[in-house]
């Protein structure tokens, strides 16, 4: 179920017209979400989701709340009475997301959602343009292959740094989804991975060095639908064959270098 233009519904009308169990949040504050995206699929999330919506998803998982935090969404609804643990619920509580769970499938949920009419918000927040950054500022971090348990926390920290500069937020979406991307194909792939991460009032320049198995046909890793994902991996929400087409798709410039059996060199800019 993709979002609407113009869709404006509050957050409690959600929780009461699934009668969801409220996890994380205040539903008292008025809160407005702008979309509904139903999907198990998180690289499908990152690429079609629209800031400010709220993911269905039967995905119990951390990164099931990772991947929303990194497209902007406000929240998740677990599907089928899937209830939340306790990693879920301090990364949301701590990046001021909602997390709900009710009863029904996918199918009666976006049902239930679509016939809510929607609404007129009684105060539209002004958009935050963001500011450049005035200095040159360099990170790096380190990656640990096949570590499910950590995924996503590299990219997190990314986000966290590029908000605190004072991007533009739709250049900090794009930066996050496209590192997320980028460190779930080495959590999956690749045995370790160094990250770089330098900012400056012209661009926002990322390169992930991994070393793992490498990519045996670019071309062909970067079709979307094609993936060397495990079922393991399926399971947990990506292996869609969009992780680098995301990449693409998000980034001004992405350069991939790969040798078989030795690692891959992906370097990804944002120009400011």
């Amino acid at each position: 179920m993709q979002d609407s233009t113009g869709y404006f519904v509050e957050v409690r009308r959600i929780r009461d017209t699934l009668k969801a169990k409220l996890w994380a949040g205040n539903t008292s504050d008025n809160d407005y979400i702008s979309g509904i995206y139903a999907s198990d699929l998180m690289s499908d999330v990152l690429a079609y989701g629209k800031p400010g919506s709220i993911l269905l998803t039967g995905l119990n998982s951390v990164q099931a709340v990772i991947s929303a935090y990194m497209a902007e969404f406000k929240g998740v609804v677990f599907l089928r009475n899937k209830n939340p643990g306790e990693e879920i619920l301090k990364f949301a509580r701590e990046k001021g997301m909602y997390v709900m769970s009710t009863e029904s499938d996918m199918y009666e949920t976006c049902i239930k959602l679509a016939s809510l009419e929607s609404e007129t918000p009684d105060k539209v927040q002004e958009k935050d343009e963001g500011h450049k950054a005035d200095n040159i500022t360099t990170h790096t971090f380190t990656i640990d292959g096949h570590d499910f348990a950590s995924a996503g926390m590299v990219s997190t920290q990314i986000k966290a740094i590029l908000k605190s500069i004072g991007y533009d937020p739709s250049i900090i979406r794009r930066a996050a989804i496209s590192t997320y991307e980028a460190e779930m194909n080495v959590v999956m792939h690749a045995r370790k991975a160094e990250v770089t991460l330098t900012a400056s009032d012209k661009e926002i320049y990322i390169i992930f060095i991994d070393e793992g198995k490498g990519i045996k046909d670019i071309d062909l890793a970067m079709k979307e639908g094609y993936s060397t994902a495990t079922e393991e991996q399926r399971a947990l929400g990506f292996g869609a064959g969009m992780g680098l087409p995301n990449i693409k798709k998000n980034s001004d410039y992405m350069d991939i270098h790969s040798v078989v059996e030795v690692g891959t060199r992906i370097e990804i800019t944002f120009y400011i």
